[in-house]
């Protein structure tokens, strides 16, 4: 177990994440085209706290190019990708360009969840499938935990630093 987290740690030096976000899913993607792996990062997801709609955020990193197509939960009747101009349509896709961290936050890129079966209170756990196609075509399904929260976990740390 020590291994693995000592691992965890060196990734995330060389990836540029700081020890204060915190590694939330891996995933191998395989590259059925060229047999080469790629490395999916999602760090920092969360959730706004919602009654029958809401939005999820989350840094995406792929060490290869790669694409969100497409995100599920089981919690919405409806998940869809949104850009920053809320009156246009949903995106059909993001790209994941190699080694570029993509943030997903609120007034930009983010994930809109509507239909909610239940009110989501502060706390609770929000489960989130990523849809992920690299760019040899193959296809992986990444799961994530998200947390409901009024924040990011990376601006609530920042903030209870501040002197």
């Amino acid at each position: 177990m020590s291994g693995e987290l000592s691992s965890t740690r060196r990734l995330q030096r060389r990836l540029g994440i700081g020890c204060l976000a915190s590694v939330v899913a891996f995933a191998f993607l395989a590259d059925a085209a060229l047999d080469a792996h790629a490395l999916f990062i999602v760090n920092q997801p969360w959730v706004k706290p919602g009654t029958r709609n809401t939005e999820a955020y989350m840094v995406l990193t792929s060490t290869e190019g790669a694409t969100l197509i497409g995100v599920r939960s089981s919690i919405a009747a409806q998940v869809s990708l949104r850009g920053p101009n809320t009156h246009t349509p949903a995106h059909a896709s993001l790209a994941l360009p190699a080694g570029a961290a993509v943030v997903l936050r609120p007034g930009a890129d983010r994930i809109v969840l509507t239909g909610l079966a239940h009110v989501l209170k502060l706390g609770q756990r929000v489960p989130l499938t990523l849809q992920i196609e690299t760019t040899g075509g193959g296809r992986e399904e990444i799961t994530v935990d998200a947390e409901v929260r009024t924040e990011s976990p990376l601006d609530a740390e920042r903030r209870a630093h501040r002197h």
